[in-house]
């Protein structure tokens, strides 16, 4: 059976050092596939063998170089690498005067001497920059490449450079401590801001965790007693005071209140609650006070849930990753050799060993696969935080980056498109006995039925005020109706193909009140005869008109895939107004049509929310699950809405393409500062202070764009679609 574990991993310094481990832990025996997150420093870990625990993939990833610990929810500090304010400061002042030594005149009295910029240097170079030396002779033990090499590498050419010039020629010549000395502060100081600007990438997994409050108030021994969340199990009783947080998944078992679920629903009115009634961890509670009865434990509840899919899917890799992992791999072995070369042409062509060494530790300093290694994952972990803030969740990366090429959506219809709350629109009697007759005589055959149609009826029955009477010997027919005895009357409930199989006759005044285009029209009839006809509709959803004009505005063509009679969907595809309707159109036969869609337009995503819809949504491209559906749909789309707003739907696209965007954007970032700076460092134009500072930068500005995702609002989005 297979085990998946989830670590959190130190010491790694580059996409260098998380390829390298990724490789390292798949020739493991008995590990079937791993990846690793350098963004998160993250691993996840899944093994072919259910013997293997934790500690052995913990001890795998220390024979690799590197440290590990089970990890945390995402938003934890564990396995971040710190890099202490106050180090990157006391690195600064001690680099300050060798910096402005440049700026003096030879032999000026503020100039420090070779001496003095020695003891200024040192301790920059050795301390500040200890952990470059010690990442990269972990990494080099184990076969690695990594950044830290070439920042070791470089740095420690300028500094020994200098330090033979000063103690053989007494410092005649050119010192160079200041451009190692400042390589290794750019560098600290990049990856301090990095670090904190990675942190904030996790802010909206941080921000769903806390909702779901540490300490519970607990009926235990006789007592109310506070305990901490993880310690409440299902069938415990817990109290919550007024404007508290619900801390747990559960039913109200005495007292009433009004509940803030927006977190959850996205509603922006309070939920009137009362005995009986669930409710939900993270919701926020009105001035009642309120005993549950725990449905869930604090690890299972519904906000759990929803931050173990957002976690996992932050944990994964896009396909676009894979290539620059890649690329990283081969990243510093060939900036090795394009530095090397760099030495021995300028040394080839006769210039002196001072120039062709700056050339060289130039072409090491500018190099940066840490922007590379950053690109995606940051975007992906900002995009979907987002996402899961505006109640978008991904299940796993590569959904994210199909919905980018979306061409064509399929909806279902009941419970997508319409409420999925069939409503009864008219009835008219045929004969003696008056509607409400006829309609308490219906609704009290239906009064023990949960079926949608019989709750439409008792529903209508509620409204007029009418008493239900006694029921007797009540048969289903499934996919007709069903027929029983109320107060002495064999009453019949039905589609016309009951009634032609119970032989009773429709006359020509069955068609009062008229078929209306998009509903339903079923017969009640009253010992053998027919009674009355009633319309019943299923109401369509506010958002779907405005849902498909937004699609049709991208350029995305909108299709409907129902079970219902053609006419039917073709009467709702004509009100919400897409570009196709199939009906008569059976559960296994949706992925069928999703086909036939995708043949013709290409990737194509589907929207449903029931049992009947999970073959569809496993099919298509993307699938798209309504929040307020089944399960089974939930579990098998690769995307959830978690309220029923189809305007989501287009905001998922818009997410995805804004996260492609992104990723692009960063990758020609990384990409630019080494197409650029190597050539110019490797013919002697770039010095090595200004290729640290570019390559510190580069970092910093690719975890920078990415936070940008986080001002992503899709309502601001919809409404400016909907105006125009």
């Amino acid at each position: 059976m297979e085990r998946r574990f989830s670590l959190a991993v130190s010491g790694m310094t580059c996409a260098g050092c998380a390829s390298g481990l990724e490789r390292k832990l798949k020739a493991e025996p008995g590990i079937a596939d791993a990846l690793v997150n350098f963004a998160l420093a993250k691993a996840t870990v899944l093994t072919a063998d259910s013997k293997i625990d934790i500690d052995q993939v913990i001890r795998a990833v220390d024979r690799a170089g590197y440290s590990a610990a089970p990890a945390e929810k995402i938003g934890s500090d564990d396995g971040k690498q710190s890099y202490d304010g106050w180090l990157v400061l006391a690195a600064f002042l001690l680099t300050i005067p060798l910096v402005l030594k440049m700026f003096l005149p030879t032999g000026h009295v503020l100039a420090p001497s070779g001496w003095t910029e020695l003891l200024l240097a040192t301790p920059v170079q050795f301390v500040a920059g200890w952990r470059f030396y010690r990442g990269s002779w972990a990494a080099l033990r184990h076969g690695n490449w990594g950044m830290d090499l070439l920042v070791v590498l470089g740095t420690t050419a300028a500094y020994g450079y200098s330090l033979a010039q000063l103690l053989l020629l007494s410092g005649d010549g050119h010192l160079y401590f200041e451009s190692g000395a400042v390589v290794v502060t750019l560098v600290l100081l990049g990856r301090y801001l990095e670090e904190r600007a990675k942190k904030r990438t996790t802010e909206a997994i941080r921000l769903l965790m806390d909702l779901q409050p540490d300490r519970v108030t607990v009926f235990r021994d006789g007592e109310w007693t506070e305990l901490p969340a993880d310690f409440v199990r299902p069938g415990d009783r817990v109290k919550v005071l007024s404007a508290d947080r619900i801390p747990v998944d559960g039913q109200i078992q005495a007292g009433a209140s009004e509940i803030d679920e927006r977190m959850l629903t996205g509603e922006s009115l309070p939920v009137g609650k009362k005995t009986g009634d669930p409710v939900f961890a993270g919701t926020m509670n009105g001035l009642g006070v309120l005993e549950l009865n725990v449905t869930a434990a604090a690890g299972d509840s519904r906000l759990s849930r929803i931050v173990d899919i957002v976690t996992n899917a932050q944990q994964g890799k896009a396909p676009v990753q894979r290539l620059v992992d890649r690329v990283s791999a081969w990243f510093v072995p060939i900036v090795l050799v394009i530095s090397l070369l760099s030495l021995t042409g300028w040394l080839t062509v006769g210039v002196s060993l001072e120039q062709a060494l700056m050339a060289a530790v130039s072409v090491l300093v500018i190099a940066c696969p840490c922007a590379l290694g950053l690109a995606t994952p940051t975007a992906v972990v900002v995009g979907t935080g987002a996402g899961a803030r505006a109640g978008i969740l991904f299940r796993d990366i590569e959904a994210l980056e199909r919905a980018f090429n979306v061409n064509a959506v399929a909806f279902d219809k009941t419970g997508t498109l319409t409420e999925g709350e069939p409503e009864i629109s008219a009835i008219a009697a045929v004969g003696d006995r008056t509607a409400d007759e006829v309609m308490t005589l219906a609704a009290s055959l239906q009064q023990d039925s949960n079926h949608p149609l019989a709750l439409a009826f008792l529903d209508h029955a509620k409204k007029l005020g009418l008493a239900l009477e006694p029921v007797e010997e009540v048969e289903i027919q499934p996919g007709q109706g069903l027929y029983g005895c109320v107060s002495g009357s064999r009453v019949v409930i039905g589609n016309r193909s009951l009634m032609v199989t119970q032989e009773i006759a429709l006359p020509e005044t069955a068609g009062n009140p008229p078929a209306i285009e998009g509903e339903t029209q079923l017969f009640v009839a009253l010992d053998g005869r027919l009674a009355a006809v009633v319309n019943v509709r299923d109401k369509i959803r506010d958002s779907a008109a405005a849902t498909i004009g937004i699609l049709r505005q991208r350029g995305i063509t909108s299709h409907l895939i129902s079970g219902d009679a053609q006419l039917v969907a073709d009467a709702v595809g004509r009100q919400v107004g897409v570009d196709q309707a199939m009906g008569d159109v059976r559960p296994e036969g949706k992925a069928r049509a999703l086909e036939t869609i995708r043949q013709t337009n290409g990737v194509v995503a589907m929207v449903g929310d029931g049992i009947n819809d999970a073959p569809a949504l496993a099919v298509a491209d993307v699938g798209i699950a309504m929040g307020a559906g089944s399960d089974i749909a939930k579990e098998t789309a690769p995307v959830t809405l978690m309220r029923a707003d189809l305007r989501l739907v287009p905001a998922v696209f818009d997410i995805s393409r804004r996260v492609i965007w992104k990723i692009r954007q960063n990758l020609f970032w990384a990409f630019i500062f080494n197409i650029i700076g190597i050539p110019l460092a490797a013919f002697g134009l770039l010095n090595p202070m200004i290729a640290g500072g570019a390559m510190a930068f580069s970092s910093v500005a690719v975890v920078s764009n990415s936070l940008l995702l986080r001002r992503w609002k899709p309502g601001l989005l919809l409404t400016e679609g909907e105006r125009s």
